[in-house]
């Protein structure tokens, strides 16, 4: 998404956002940032297990077994 920004307009965005908020209000600024990142993160990563669990889907059990273990229930393979 950012990925074609260089280092002169990560400068100029810097130096507008000191011009804008002052040096003293920049740190809470990005501190609110962060907590709010962490807490979207949090809120993901719960929204996730509970779909999980209702649905009854886990990426886990998926890996963990093995090929003989999803046929019991149907076909064997040998014919």
């Amino acid at each position: 998404m950012f990925g074609n920004i260089g280092s002169g307009e990560v400068i100029v965005i810097i130096l507008a956002l000191l011009f804008l908020f002052g040096g003293k209000k920049l740190p809470e600024l990005a501190r609110g940032l962060g907590e709010s990142s962490r807490e979207i993160k949090k809120v993901k990563k719960e929204i996730s297990s509970a779909l999980n669990d209702i649905t009854g889907d886990d990426d886990q059990d998926d890996k963990s077994s093995s090929p003989e273990e999803k046929t019991k229930g149907g076909e064997t393979g040998n014919a």
